[in-house]
């Protein structure tokens, strides 16, 4: 059997650095939208800019990188026994999808006062729903797909709505019919399971570990509870068009901490016939 981060290897296509005399290793790319998995020495101390990086118990940790971030970014690790080593990870940029759409009246655009309130409101049930941090790796058996359709939107993308820049786009889109089952890509507890938000409609956010989570928005249907653990695989949710959305799809969305990072980039091509 493959261990865990040898299966995060072939899952998610990443590049290897090492320190062999620290048992050190690092899994992924420094690319805007990237997570890197590393494995160390159960008991490391590990930091990224200065500040700590959750480790589990048997030495597995992820860090991440937001779709703008630029700059060199300096990781650090110190053994039980205080060996220390230091890897720059320097942030590779790329290229972002842009669509201009001019001519759309202003109510569509910007919400009126009372509905910003509610926006407020909600944004902070999110970010609450996020705060949760557990040592656990529970997305050590990697990510699958939580829906199978058509890739309608990729993360980065943004949209220029009559002349003004909105926020960029930080998920994945996949279009299927309302009512299309909606699986855990991986292992973990449920930390939010709302009906009915401004933007996101019907929205599930999933905690993998470490500052780790999914959020799955645009639900017609909820089938778990905040507190609930899953395993990858379950059915937790069905696909719909609440909220802010024009057609029945999944925006499947994920965190590191408080970057937005790109899920696409984990579980591997989706079948051909289903993604065109």
């Amino acid at each position: 059997m493959l261990s865990r981060i040898t299966r995060l290897w072939f899952i998610c296509s990443l590049i290897p650095f090492c320190c062999n005399a620290l048992a050190f290793e690092l899994q992924g790319s420094a690319v805007q939208g990237g997570l890197i998995f590393g494995t160390a020495t159960p008991g490391s101390t590990i930091t990224l800019d200065g500040q700590p990086v959750s480790i589990s118990a048997d030495g597995l940790f992820v860090i991440g990188f937001g779709r703008d971030e630029t700059g060199v970014r300096q990781l650090k690790v110190k053994s039980p026994d205080n060996v220390e080593f230091q890897q720059d990870l320097a942030v590779k940029a790329r290229d972002y999808r842009l669509e201009k759409v001019d001519g759309l009246p202003p109510a569509t655009v910007t919400p009126d006062a009372a509905s910003l309130e509610r926006i407020r409101q909600e944004s902070r049930l999110v970010t609450t729903a996020r705060e949760r941090r557990d040592h656990q790796a529970h997305y050590a058996r990697g990510f699958n797909w939580p829906a199978r359709g058509r890739i309608s939107g990729v993360y980065g993308s943004q949209r220029i709505l009559n002349g003004e820049p909105r926020r960029p786009h930080f998920g994945v889109d996949i279009a299927a019919p309302k009512g299309s089952p909606v699986y855990a890509p991986a292992d973990g507890l449920i930390t939010m399971a709302h009906p009915d938000l401004y933007f996101s409609g019907g929205t599930v956010i999933l905690d993998h570990g470490q500052g780790l989570s999914s959020s799955f928005l645009h639900l017609s249907e909820i089938l778990v509870e905040a507190g609930t653990f899953v395993k990858q695989g379950d059915l937790i949710a069905r696909i719909g068009a609440t909220g802010r959305a024009t057609g029945p799809h999944l925006d499947w969305r994920m965190n590191w901490l408080d970057r937005r990072v790109n899920p696409q980039l984990l579980p591997g091509p989706m079948d051909e016939a289903e993604s065109n």
